[in-house]
């Protein structure tokens, strides 16, 4: 069994990288091997409307025929058991760099066919971990659980089943002192991190045994 994790936070240590690096614990605990890739260290745009992955009898038909480091990637992703994204909420959405991946990861399997169907070889199992500044009221005001819901039912529908994980509330800065931010308290920021950042560590880890774990 092999799953591959996407960080598509610009930081390599913080929230989002810890949780997936959880989850790949998780799995490496099912006897899976593990692979963590960074997207902001890859060069990569997204979709680029050139439909070589919709041309009738294409060479690239159901595949990005785009040339770049993203190649290679998609690639391993089709001989992969599992995959896990990971992203904070940036302005009510995923970053620009998890944006532009999912284009290029979804969109040539997503068949313009009437239902719409997938042409991704096989089923595997997905998961999402998203984390946010924003506590849980505040994201179901701003109903992010809209957004994360036709994810999961957009990955589902590509590779077979996908899951979600959200961690509320997380901690931005490791010292609060050199930023302007008033409208947050480090001390509470602090205790959450303490108490509730732990819980999502677990449930993380837990995704992640369950996405490889064989199904009996």
């Amino acid at each position: 069994m092999k799953v591959i994790a996407f960080n598509g936070s610009p930081r390599k240590d913080w929230n989002t990288a810890k949780l997936l690096q959880k989850a790949l614990d998780g799995a490496a605990s099912q006897k899976a091997e593990m692979e963590m890739v960074h997207l902001y260290e890859l060069n990569y745009k997204g979709c680029v409307s050139c439909f070589y992955c919709k041309t009738r009898n294409g060479r690239s038909y159901g595949r990005c025929a785009v040339k770049d480091d993203l190649r290679p990637i998609l690639k391993k992703v089709e001989k992969a058991d599992a995959i896990i994204l990971g992203s904070p909420i940036y302005l009510g959405t995923v970053t620009g760099e998890m944006r532009s991946f999912m284009e290029r990861l979804v969109f040539p399997y997503l068949t313009y066919t009437d239902p719409p169907e997938t042409l991704f070889p096989r089923k595997i199992r997905t998961g999402f971990i998203y984390t946010m500044n924003a506590t849980e009221e505040m994201a179901k005001e701003r109903h992010y659980d809209g957004y994360i819901k036709a994810t999961r039912m957009l990955m589902g529908r590509i590779f077979g089943s996908s899951e979600a994980l959200c961690s509320y509330d997380t901690c931005q800065f490791d010292d609060y002192s050199k930023y302007v931010a008033p409208r947050f308290d480090p001390l509470n920021k602090a205790k959450r991190r303490a108490e509730v950042f732990p819980t999502d560590c677990e449930k993380a880890f837990t995704m992640g045994a369950m996405l490889v774990k064989v199904r009996e």
